[in-house]
Parts: C-alpha cells; structure tokens; sequence
C-alpha cells in the first residue's frame, strides 16, 4: 500500500515536472509571439503571393549576372603560344607568307620549334643574302609578340602577359577575393545602417559600371581594378539580397526562395560557359554578357525596403506603408489592430554596431563558429576545383558540368531542409563532403576518371552547402545586425578561398585535401554548437536573439519581466503540488479510518 503511495507520489511529481517545462516552454513561445508581430501580419499579407514572387523573381537576373562575373577570368586567360612580331623584314618582300617570315626570322630549339621569347637581329642586308647566309644574332623580342596559333582573343593577347611579363592566375583570382572580402565587410555595414534598398542599388550600380566597364579597359592593371570593383558589388548583392529575402518571406517559404535565387547562380555559370565557347574575343564576352544588367535599372522603382529593418530603425510609419502595399498586390487586407500593434521593439530606437560582436558573448561565439563553417566549405571548394585543373580537365568542363549539376542539387537540398532542419542538413552536407575528401586521399592516382568524379561530386555537396549555410546564418543573426553578420563571416569565406590558392601552389598534391578533411571535420563539430533554427521567428532587436540562443547567458534588467513570469509560472506549480498531496494525504487518512472502522466493527 505503501509502496504504491510513494509510486503514485513519484509519478505524480514527475508529470508535475513535465508540466512545468512545458508551461515554461509555452510562456517563452508566448514571450517571443508577442515580441514579433510580424507572424500574424505576414500571414495577413499572404505568405507567399503575387508580392513574394516578384521579390524572388527580381533576384534572379543579378544573380546569374554575379556569377557571370565572379567566373569570368577562368576564360579570359585561355593560353597562348607567342612569338616575336618580325614584320621588319616584310619591308624587304611584302608578299612573304607567315611561314617564310618566322622561318627566316626566329631562331629553333633543339627539337626544331621555334623559340617563344627570341628573335633574330634585323639587319640591312637583301632578302636574298638573308635566304643565302641567314641570321645569327638572337635577341629577346623588340617590337613585341604575335600569336598565329590563337584561335582566340584574350588578355594575355591583348596585353603581351609573356616572356618574362605572365602574371600568375592565382594572382588575379587573389585580387578578386581580396575584393570580396572589402566588399562583405562595406556593404554588410552600409546595409544596416542605411537600409536593404538602397544598399541593393548601390550593389547594382557598381554590376553595372564595373562589369561592363570591363570591357573598355585599355590595361591590364585597369582591367584588375575594374574586377576588384565588380567583385565587392557582387559580394555586396549576395549578403543584402538574401537579407532582404529572408526578412520578407516566413517558413519554409524561406528556404524555398533562397534555394531557387541561388538556382540561377549556377544558371550564370553555364550562362558564362556558353558564351565563353563560342565567342573569340574576350571584349565581347563583356560586351555581350554584360548586356542583362542593364534592366536592373528598373529596380529603383520596384524593389521594396525590408519592414522588419524599418521597425528597428523607429521608422513605423514607412514600415505600415510597405507591408500596406505587400498586401495590395496579393489582393488581401491587414486588419486594422494588426497594424496598429506594429510598434517599436522598446521604448527607443534599437542601436547596434560592429562592437557588439565583440562585446555579445553570443554574437561572438555564433559569428566564430560560422566564420569557421564558411572558410571550411570556400577552401575545400576552391581547393577541389583547382585538383581538377591539375588532372587536366578542360575549363569549359570544370565549369559547366558542375554548373548543371548544382541544380537539381540544391532543389534536393530543399528536402533535406525540411525534414531534418538547417543544422542537420548542414551536418550531412559536411560529412559527405569529409567523405569525398578521403575517398580522394586513398584512390590510386591511376583511376584518374574515378577521382575526377569525387572531385566533381565533392564540389556539388560544397555548393549546395553554400546555400544551406547562407540560409541558416541569416536566421541566426538578428535584423538590426543582420546583413554586418553576414558580412563578416564572408570575411572567413573569402579569407578560405585566399588560402586554398596559397596552400595548393605551396605543398603536395594531397596535403591540399587531407586539409580539406580535417577542416570539414572541426566545421562539423563546431556547428554542432548551433541552435536549430527551422520553424523559429526570426529574432530583430539583441534582446530578442539573446533568448532564443542556445548559449547561456547572464540576464539583463530587461528581461526582469520574463524571470517574473517563470517564478509565477513556478510558484502556480509548486502550490497546486502541494495542494494536490495535501488532497492525497487526507483522502489515504480518510480511507485508512474507513477501514479500522470496519475492521472494528463486529461481523
């Protein structure tokens, strides 16, 4: 009887418990609803109408323009066989064909070729003692170089990049980057202190004067300025555009939307491909493939402000106007007192800067843990694409048949996302990319068709990543420091892709990947660190982001309120389990006198 009491008593407390937790759990949910009004005003608006189409739809075009000209210095530097220009001694016969000419003028290797970097002393003698006794002294190149084996104009071409002038591809991809990374840090900071607006457009412009500017360029140190400018533009879209999706859309609608917008990224790539192979000169790729960025011209009447940043930066008024118009297009009507309980987060302005990231134990540590996921996935990216350059894979495949690929990729990615959340997608992402890596270190170097395809698959889990990752790092920072976050985590990315081409040119062929390995390893580990963020608000002000993280923290005067609740919530609790055993106690007494009664009772 006894026992069953106390099993009763213990079951009964732990249920008490159970009921606690979810009290407490149901008490935050409340908090942070109540906190975000935008739940139930996005539902008013249409969580994915004619308006969120639009917005997505407007992302497309500059995104296959990004990736336009992030690729495109992989086909302007195609190689070239040069030789001394000898025109000189065409005054002599201008019927001379380019065969006589070089033969007559250019000295031979050893094996019979002609030499690239030397040519043959012009002399004042008769073309016809020239044929009889031939010329001796060599000189380097004088009156610069031809290239009669060319199919094709490039760079290296156009601006003599040879004998003793090539400037180094790594060089040049190490100037874009280094672009990027300023350019992450700029317009990341511009884009929360001013606005998703006018940053977009200031990104556009600089697509626009930059890229197709490129085309004009009369040198080659103007041509590696015009590409350091696009590339802070193009990383600037990538980090405000996606914060302006991910403040308007809810849900997996999210997801959806940045998954598709990154979709046409890979478009880009085999928009690029395609014109690459079959135009000759690398001015009119420019020209050319420049043209779409011309119609983003439009975008300065059409494209919204984010209404999540205007509430942060006190601009109610502004904010009711655009989410007004939002629900114009998609035809529906946001009821009065929802609008009207659309007030600021506080009783001021929220003010956030870079600082915080230092001075926020849980900025610090989510931006330290995602700075280390994005170098991981943009060194071994890079560093899997440069293996393939070694095995001698033509660039026209390395680019486009990862290019078609990456789509169906990163649809299925959607899949991923919404069954098993952004951390787990993210976690299966890098442990299959680990396992591409030491499938590499172990094939024998004579399949080279097998390791050419982990390279291929481990490059399409890389890219897909991309996309998860850029996902989940939007919805872990907070709107007012939203797109500064992405920012510097870009920073990492960049600081990667600049260390894969150092690393690579510098140690053995596998040491390159078995750092990949390792590096996809410490990512999968630190992410773990990383709160779920799938089916959660999006946080706006820093308190609100201080609790929905997972790290613990000291609590601020502010959320006095919420510790209130939860000893409320406890107190309630504790006194209806006192009073529940109390209730017990006396029924057990009362049962206990029942029996003696009966007990006592003659029969």
């Amino acid at each position: 009887q006894v026992s069953g009491s106390s099993n009763r008593q213990g079951t009964s407390g732990s249920s008490y418990s159970c009921s606690l937790d979810a009290l407490l759990r149901r008490l935050r949910a409340m908090d942070t609803k109540k906190d975000d009004k935008f739940a139930d005003v996005l539902d008013a608006v249409g969580e994915f109408g004619t308006f969120q189409w639009r917005l997505i739809v407007l992302t497309f075009i500059p995104n296959i323009m990004s990736s336009f000209f992030m690729f495109a210095d992989h086909f302007v530097f195609s190689e070239e066989k040069p030789y001394c220009n000898t025109s000189w001694i065409l005054a002599l016969d201008p019927n001379l064909s380019e065969a006589e000419q070089m033969n007559l003028t250019l000295p031979r290797a050893h094996n019979g070729s002609f030499l690239t970097c030397l040519m043959y002393l012009p002399v004042s003698w008769d073309l016809e003692s020239i044929i009889q006794f031939g010329l001796n002294i060599t000189d380097p190149c004088e009156d610069g170089w031809i290239y009669p084996e060319s199919k094709r104009r490039s760079l290296i071409s156009e601006f003599d990049l040879v004998c003793g002038k090539e400037l180094d591809k790594e060089t040049v991809q190490t100037m874009f980057m280094t672009g990027q990374l300023i350019g992450s840090l700029i317009f990341g900071l511009l884009s929360d202190k001013l606005g998703r607006y006018p940053t977009i457009l200031l990104s556009l412009l600089g697509l626009m004067f930059f890229g197709f500017g490129t085309a004009f360029v009369n040198s080659f140190h103007q041509y590696l300025f015009f590409r350091f400018g696009v590339s802070q533009a193009v990383m600037g879209y990538a980090i405000v555009s996606l914060t302006l999706v991910t403040e308007w859309l809810v849900g997996e609608h999210r997801a959806h939307a940045v998954i598709l917008e990154h979709c046409f990224f890979s478009v880009g790539i085999m928009f690029l491909t395609g014109l690459a192979y079959n135009l000759p000169h690398w001015r009119m790729l420019f020209l050319v493939g420049a043209v779409p960025v011309f119609p983003l011209i439009s975008y300065i009447w059409i494209l919204p402000e984010s209404p999540r940043w205007l509430m942060m930066k006190g601009k109610v008024k502004e904010a009711k106007e655009v989410l007004c118009y939002a629900a114009e297009v998609n035809k529906k009507t946001i009821p009065l007192n929802l609008l009207e309980e659309l007030q600021l987060p506080g009783k001021k302005v929220t003010k956030a800067s870079v600082l915080d990231f230092y001075s926020n134990r849980y900025l610090c540590k989510v931006t330290f843990v995602m700075g280390c996921v994005w170098l991981t996935i943009s060194y071994s990216y890079f560093t899997l694409s440069l293996k393939l350059r070694d095995f001698g894979v033509s660039i026209h495949f390395r680019q486009a048949i990862p290019g078609i690929l990456e789509v169906p990729a990163r649809l299925c990615s959607i899949v991923l996302l919404e069954q098993i959340g952004r951390k787990w997608s993210l976690a299966v992402i890098l442990i299959q990319t680990a396992f591409m890596c030491f499938l590499t270190l172990f094939l024998p170097q004579g399949l080279k068709s097998a390791i050419i395809l982990v390279l291929v698959l481990g490059q399409l889990s890389l890219a897909t990543s991309v996309s998860v990752v850029f996902l989940y790092t939007a919805e872990l920072f907070p709107t007012i420091v939203r797109s500064t976050g992405l920012g510097l985590v870009s920073l990492a990315s960049s600081g990667g892709a600049i260390l894969s081409l150092t690393i690579i040119s510098q140690l053995p062929a596998l040491l390159p990947v078995f750092l990949c390995f390792i590096s996809s390893i410490a990512a999968l580990c630190f992410s773990a660190l990383l709160p779920e963020t799938q089916n959660q608000l999006l946080s706006d002000s820093m308190e609100q982001f201080s609790r929905a993280s997972s790290f613990k923290k000291r609590r601020t005067d502010e959320d006095a309120p919420d510790d209130m609740s939860e000893e409320v919530a406890k107190n309630t609790i504790r006194n209806a389990q006192i009073l529940r055993m109390d209730s017990n106690s006396y029924s057990n007494a009362s049962l206990k006198k029942s029996r003696e009664e009966k007990t006592d009772r003659p029969g």
